[in-house]
């Protein structure tokens, strides 16, 4: 599936991965392939990116790395999951 993650700033991330999992206001949920379409709004947390995203050298800073995972913290946001294409929102 392709993940897209834009930030007020640029658009940090645009890659396949395997899966994305992000802090909801109702509990942390993990989308997959193919997931039922869903829009939510995201809280303050971390949205930990399955799979080896490509990653534009400009915003490597903002992402870390933990049990083979890619992490990115956030304060706040929103989530579209459609035709098996999430675009995240963040503060």
């Amino acid at each position: 599936m392709k993940l897209e993650i834009i930030s007020p700033e640029a658009i940090l991330l645009q890659s396949a991965v395997k899966s994305v999992a992000v802090p909801g206001v109702n509990g942390e949920f993990q989308m997959l392939d193919n997931h039922a379409p869903i829009v939510s709004l995201l809280q303050k947390g971390k949205i930990i990116i399955d799979g080896n995203p490509e990653i534009e050298e400009d915003f490597q800073n903002k992402f870390e790395k933990e049990n083979g995972k890619t992490i990115l913290k956030i304060n706040s946001g929103t989530v579209e999951m459609s035709d098996n294409k999430v675009i995240i929102l963040v503060d």
